[in-house]
């Protein structure tokens, strides 16, 4: 499936994470900005891809801004963007 536009998703809240997704020509590419990059990023954009793996998204680029959140947290503003996005 295809995004019709961009959208947005989270906040800039301790705990959370900030997604901005747009339309690409093809693939997933992801832009992590985060505090504990070195620790759990390439853990954060494999979360990112999966999710939208599993959503059936492809051709999409991910802008990210981590400020401390959980898988959980992770995969819902994804899921809540792409449903935006559509």
């Amino acid at each position: 499936m295809r995004l019709n536009k961009a959208a947005k998703c989270g906040t800039l809240e301790s705990n959370d994470i900030f997604v901005i997704l747009t339309p690409a020509e093809s693939g997933i590419e992801i832009e992590l900005e985060s505090t504990v990059e070195k620790q759990f990023g390439a853990h954060m954009r494999e979360v990112i891809k999966n999710k939208l793996v599993e959503l059936g998204v492809e051709g999409v680029k991910v802008q990210a801004q981590d400020k401390g959140a959980l898988d959980f947290t992770i995969r819902a503003r994804i899921e809540a963007a792409v449903a935006r996005a559509l």
